[in-house]
């Protein structure tokens, strides 16, 4: 493995937020365009704020045991991830990175029917223009995901209800990931829009499936279930839905309760040979920056709205289908 050169990182970090600006600058001229409108096309008042102060907490933390913790997602009717969720999402990080007793978290859901799904589309963009670049250099965002993956504590995603966009994404980051069979879906959308998904999935899923197989994924853009998660290697293994639970609780458990350095060290050594680089992150998060700019993407991202997209129970919930009548029309 390459040791990369301090003046390289620094270059691609400064990239990444030059683009990130200028992109996010450039969205609320497209947003109010004639062509699709999106911010006006949405109920104010579904709107969040960002201040984790002003709303209910999205994201709860069972410390179960001192080694064990459940970090779980609770922002119905959807568990969309935004702006407003970085913050508490950050404040759970600096936690896990800085607890000494902490061996393993398991990340799930108490929303019916979604363990995460994709950014909010809603909130006034200067909610996420005005956020700090995390510890990584990345956007928060990336960068939150690049720290799950590297702690030296084991992260289980266990998946029941639809894991797309950014839900997909924390679920990659994280060092193992099980499925409902019955009730998992798993999607990267984002092509299906004209978007490029950003929270590194052209980097990870390779790396678990193959090249051919992660193209399958990211440019159908289709819902995966379980089982064929599964098969793919998206997920370690798929369970019927009643025993989803006293497994990933069962292997939790049983971690917590093993030597700390011993985990840190072996999971360390498992990184170096299997970890996308930082670089490789930040790149699909570039890509992300430059395709939110395009047309195509604030037109499709706009009749998506107009169809329901964040109120709609159906869309949310069968998202592979919607996208596929942007490309029918």
């Amino acid at each position: 493995m390459k040791v990369r050169q301090p003046t390289r990182t620094s270059a691609i970090a400064m990239s990444s937020k030059a683009l990130t600006a200028a992109a996010l600058l450039l969205l609320p001229a497209l947003a109010l365009s004639d062509q699709t409108k999106v911010a006006e096309k949405v109920d104010r008042g579904a709107e969040v704020k960002a201040d984790p102060s002003q709303e209910d907490a999205q994201i709860k933390v069972d410390k179960r045991t001192p080694a064990y913790w459940r970090v779980t997602f609770d922002n119905p009717p959807f568990n969309i991830f935004g702006p407003e969720t970085i913050p508490q999402m950050e404040k759970v990080m600096a936690a896990i990175e800085s607890d000494p007793n902490l061996r393993v978290v398991v990340f799930d859901s108490d929303v019916p029917g979604f363990f995460l799904t994709h950014y909010n589309f809603t909130p006034p963009l200067a909610e996420s223009t005005g956020l700090p670049s995390g510890p990584t250099g990345l956007h928060p965002l990336p960068d939150m995901l690049v720290r799950i993956s590297k702690s030296p504590v084991v992260s289980i995603a266990l998946i029941r209800g639809r894991a797309t966009g950014v839900g997909s994404e924390l679920a990659l980051a994280s060092d193992m990931r099980f499925a409902s069979r019955q009730k998992a879906i798993l999607s990267q959308w984002e092509v299906g829009a004209a978007l490029v998904p950003g929270g590194g999935p052209m980097a990870r899923l390779p790396r678990l499936m193959g090249r051919g197989r992660a193209l399958e994924v990211l440019l159908g853009s289709d819902d995966i279930n379980g089982d064929l998660a599964e098969k793919y290697g998206y997920v370690n293994r798929a369970f019927d839905d009643d025993k989803l639970d006293p497994f990933v609780d069962a292997l939790a458990t049983r971690i917590s309760g093993f030597d700390r350095q011993a985990i840190a060290d072996t999971k360390r050594l498992v990184d170096f040979a299997s970890l996308p680089s930082d670089p490789e992150i930040a790149a699909g998060w570039d890509a992300f920056i430059t395709s939110v700019q395009r047309p195509a993407a604030q037109k499709n991202i706009g009749r998506l709205m107009d169809m329901g997209l964040q109120k709609d129970p159906d869309i949310e919930a069968r998202l592979g289908h919607y996208t596929q009548t942007l490309a029918d029309e």
